[in-house]
C-alpha cells in the first residue's frame, strides 16, 4: 500500500488530489538584519510532522522545487522553502550580461556563509513560528535542495569548509537525513576528509548531462560526494538524459528550468528516502535496496550502500 501511495504521489498511479495548504511568509533574523521570503506547505494530517527545509539553486526562489514540497506535504512532512536574498532571482532578473552576475554570485564567499546561516536560522524559527506551532515534530527535521541548495545541504549534514568553520556549528544536529539534488564536489580539500565527519543519510540525485557551467562540475563530479561518504547509509540516482535545469522547477527562468520530465522520479525517490530514513519505512527502505524498478527506467542508475 505505501509503495502505491509513492508512486500516486508522483503522478505514476491515479489518484485523487490532494491541495496541501500553502502559506507566504516573511522571516526576518534580527541578528543579522536579513528577512527571507518563505514558503511553507502543511500536510493534511494536523499532528506534528517531519519537517524537510528546501533551498534553492544560484538563482532560483521559494517557489522553486515546488514538485518535490508538494510531494513531500503530500506524504505527511511539512516543506519550509526558503528564499536565499543575494543568490536568489534577483541576481539575473533585469541584468545583461547574465553570465557575469551569475558567476560573481557563486564566486561570493559572504553569500555562501550567509546561505548556511539562513539554514541555521530557518532551523531556529521553525519552533518559533506561529503558524508552525504544533504541526512540527522538532526530531525529525530534514534538509533539501538543488545545485547551491545541494551545497547548504551537504555541508549543513558536515562538509568540511576549507579555511575553518567560520563561526557556525556543523553539522548541525537536529537535521537527520539529506536530499542533494545535483550534488556539488568538494573544492580546496581532499574528498575523504571534506566529507569525513558526515553521519547523517542522504539521497544524492543527478543526471547523465548534470554539467554546471557556472560550478564547473561534470556529469561524473556530482558521484563524488556519494563516492566518499561513508558510515551513514547513502543512495546515489543517475537519471538517463537528466541535465542540470531538470531539478529546478523554476518556470520564472524558463521552460527549460520547469522541464517536468524528471520530477516525478526525483520527488518518489525523496519521499521514498525520508520515509525509509526518518519514519523506519520497510516498504520504503526495501523499495530503495531493490532499484525502484516501478519508478526509473532501465537506463535509469541506483545504488545504496551502508543500508546495514
Amino acid at each position: 500500500m505505501q509503495r502505491r501511495r509513492l508512486l500516486a504521489l508522483a503522478g505514476l498511479l491515479p489518484c485523487a488530489a490532494l491541495a496541501a495548504p500553502m502559506t507566504r511568509e516573511s522571516w526576518t533574523d534580527g541578528a543579522r538584519n536579513r528577512t527571507l521570503p518563505v514558503l511553507v506547505r502543511l500536510p493534511e494530517d494536523e499532528a506534528p510532522a517531519p519537517a524537510v527545509l528546501v533551498s534553492h539553486g544560484l538563482g532560483g526562489s521559494r517557489e522553486g522545487l515546488g514538485y518535490l514540497g508538494r510531494a513531500l506535504a503530500e506524504a505527511g512532512f511539512v516543506a519550509i522553502h526558503i528564499q536565499h536574498p543575494g543568490t536568489d532571482s534577483a541576481v539575473w532578473q533585469g541584468r545583461g550580461d547574465l553570465s557575469a552576475a551569475m558567476s560573481a554570485a557563486a564566486l561570493d564567499a559572504g553569500q555562501a556563509l550567509a546561505r548556511l546561516q539562513d539554514g541555521v536560522f530557518a532551523l531556529d524559527e521553525i519552533m518559533r513560528r506561529p503558524s508552525l506551532r504544533g504541526r512540527v515534530d522538532p526530531g525529525r527535521l530534514a534538509i533539501a535542495g538543488h545545485s547551491y541548495g545541494a551545497w547548504v545541504v551537504q555541508h549543513m549534514l558536515g562538509q568540511r569548509l576549507p579555511g575553518g568553520e567560520h563561526g557556525l556549528a556543523l553539522p548541525d544536529p537536529r537535521l537527520k537525513a539529506g536530499i542533494a539534488l545535483s550534488p556539488i564536489p568538494p573544492r580546496g580539500l581532499p574528498p575523504r576528509f571534506a566529507f569525513g565527519r558526515m553521519a547523517r543519510p542522504m539521497l544524492h540525485v543527478t543526471g547523465t548531462l548534470d554539467a554546471g557551467y557556472i560550478d564547473g562540475a561534470s556529469a561524473e563530479d556530482r558521484e563524488l560526494p556519494f563516492r566518499s561518504i561513508s558510515g551513514p547509509p547513502q543512495s546515489l540516482a543517475v537519471l538517463a538524459g537528466a541535465n542540470h535545469a531538470a531539478f529546478a522547477d523554476e518556470g520564472g527562468a524558463g521552460p527549460r528550468w520547469a522541464d517536468p520530465t524528471y520530477h516525478a522520479r526525483t520527488a518518489t525517490l525523496s519521499v521514498a528516502f525520508l520515509r525509509a530514513m526518518m519514519l523506519g519505512d520497510g516498504a520504503a527502505r526495501a523499495a530503495l535496496l531493490a532499484g525502484m524498478p516501478d519508478v526509473l527506467t532501465p537506463a535509469d542508475r541506483l545504488e545504496c550502500k551502508d543500508f546495514g
